[in-house]
Parts: C-alpha cells; sequence; structure tokens
C-alpha cells in the first residue's frame, strides 16, 4: 500500500495475536484482572470509541464517542473471514470460561505460552462426538483444532470498493482508507461426525447484486445482537483499538465436521490456515458502548 495511514491500519489487522508473547508467566485469573485495568488506565482521557469483545448478556455502557452503523452486510463488501479459537464473544451459548479449571484468559502457562482466552459452547457433547480427531487440523503457532472445540468466525464486511483477501488491509483501497467496517459474527463447535454441516458452505463466496458477499452465512441461529465496537484479537488486551466496528453476533452455536475445517484451512483466498487467539471481553463500562 502507498500512502502510511494504509500500512498502519493493515498493521492492525483483526487477528493479530503476537503482542503478550514475551510477558513473563503469570496466573492466568491475576493476569486478566492487570491486563482489564491496564487497558482501563491506558485509554483513560484519549478519546477510544467503544470496544469489542463484550458480554452480550450486559446491554450497559457508557462510552460517549458515537459512529453511524454500517449498512447491512447485503450492502457492503466482504472483504476478510477468519476465525478464533474458542468464541471471543460471550453469550448466548457460549458462555463457558475456554480455561475453566486452568489459567483464565490473558495469563501464560509455566512454559511462557498463551493462555487461552474466550469462551467455549456451554452444552456437552456425545462422547462420539467429541472424540479426539488422529491429528489436529489448522494447526499454527498456537496451537491447532481439535473436536470438541468452538471457533468464532468473523465475516469483515468494508463499504470499500474491495474484494475478499487476507487481514483488514483487504477491507481498505487507495480511495478510502477509512471505510465503514461491519462483522457478522457466528460460533461453530468442532465435531467428529462425517455427517455433520461442511464448514467449507459457510465460507463459500460469490458476487450478489455487484457486492462480494458469503454465500451462506447462518439464517437460523438466532437473531443477531446489533452494537458499536471496534476490532479485537490480544494485541488491544492493554490498548484501545481504534477502529470503528458495527458488530451483529448469532447467539446460537452450529456444529460443523471438524476435518472440513481442516480441509478449509489448507486453501482459501484469505489465507487462513490457523486460529488466531482471543481478545478479553472489554468489562470497562467506559469502553462499552449501550446495546440498544
Amino acid at each position: 500500500m502507498k500512502n502510511h495511514k494504509l500500512a498502519w491500519l493493515a498493521a492492525t489487522a483483526l487477528v493479530s495475536g503476537h503482542a503478550l508473547a514475551n510477558d513473563p508467566p503469570v496466573n492466568g485469573a491475576h493476569a486478566l484482572a492487570v491486563q482489564n485495568a491496564t487497558l482501563s488506565k491506558n485509554t483513560e482521557g484519549k478519546g477510544f470509541g467503544p470496544q469489542a469483545p463484550r458480554d452480550l448478556a450486559s446491554k450497559a455502557g457508557l462510552n460517549k464517542r458515537v459512529f453511524a452503523f454500517a449498512p447491512a452486510y447485503q450492502e457492503m463488501n466482504l472483504c476478510n473471514i477468519h476465525l478464533h479459537k474458542n468464541a471471543e464473544h460471550k453469550g448466548g451459548e457460549f458462555t463457558a470460561p475456554a480455561e475453566a479449571g486452568g489459567h483464565a484468559a490473558g495469563g501464560h502457562d509455566a512454559d511462557g505460552h498463551e493462555a487461552q482466552a474466550g469462551f467455549r459452547y456451554a452444552r456437552p457433547l456425545t462422547t462420539a462426538e467429541a472424540r479426539p480427531l488422529a491429528d489436529d487440523v489448522c494447526k499454527g503457532e498456537h496451537g491447532g483444532l481439535q473436536a470438541g472445540d468452538t471457533i468464532e468466525l468473523h465475516y469483515v464486511h468494508s463499504s470499500a470498493d474491495v474484494v475478499p483477501g487476507p487481514t483488514l488491509g483487504a477491507c481498505l483501497s487507495e480511495s478510502d482508507s477509512n471505510p465503514q467496517l461491519r462483522v457478522e459474527a457466528q460460533v461453530f463447535v468442532l465435531v467428529n461426525d462425517a455427517r455433520a454441516a461442511d464448514f467449507k458452505a459457510y465460507v463459500k463466496t460469490g458476487d450478489v447484486g455487484g457486492y462480494a458477499q458469503a454465500l451462506h452465512i447462518p439464517k437460523n441461529t438466532g437473531t443477531p445482537i446489533r452494537y458499536a465496537g471496534s476490532t479485537t484479537g490480544p494485541t488491544y488486551n492493554e490498548k484501545g483499538s481504534p477502529l470503528q466496528v458495527s458488530w451483529s453476533v448469532r447467539p446460537k452455536v452450529l456444529k460443523v465436521n471438524a476435518e472440513s475445517v481442516g480441509q478449509w484451512c489448507q486453501a482459501n483466498v484469505f489465507k487462513e490456515d490457523h486460529p488466531h487467539p482471543a481478545r478479553n471481553i472489554v468489562v470497562d463500562p467506559r469502553l462499552l458502548s449501550r446495546i440498544r
């Protein structure tokens, strides 16, 4: 990209997850409290807008920054699809802390590896559904995915004249470096069942009415919870995201064949080959919009 603003914005990609790699090992619950306090301190009085993700059950929010909601996704261009291991949001059918019984979100284990943030499907799977695969799928620096794992998929849309591609940079153009952004979010659960839904169907793209679109965004997973927020990812655990995003998060999960998720990770236009870590849910009401 030719101008500095585009380069800077692209560098703040939705899925960055390496900011904490050199932090010393700390207890997860303590780390979470420290990071939440640091986020509040680092954003105080600096005019940051509402942040994401959040607890969807709480509608409260005191952030005074207001921006216009982005148009419906059908009137925008799909620019990126990526997934996070565990649901970044808490709500609906995904309320079980990912690190229940271990580290809480935001900590590190004894070897300095980042503990899992986010939330998991709160209902039990059958023994067959949860039977481990022979090998992880979508393996990356932060590990891979297995049967029983929860993921949150983000369909990112832009008001700019763009086509689908890798990272947030695909949502910007030379003629529009400050587009409106919308994320349609869907939580999936991976199961060891070849008869389960094929994940690849939900990430198939095409042209609809002159707009780049995901052709099969689920319509049977509840009324989306809509709110004003920001970009996510653990880069922003201790600092505010400056970008404004209109969010729509569906409250019900879909079960998908775990192997089909792995197949998508092997080749896609978004160059997504592994799950990204989750950002801590934002709890400071001064950094949250009111859900209306």
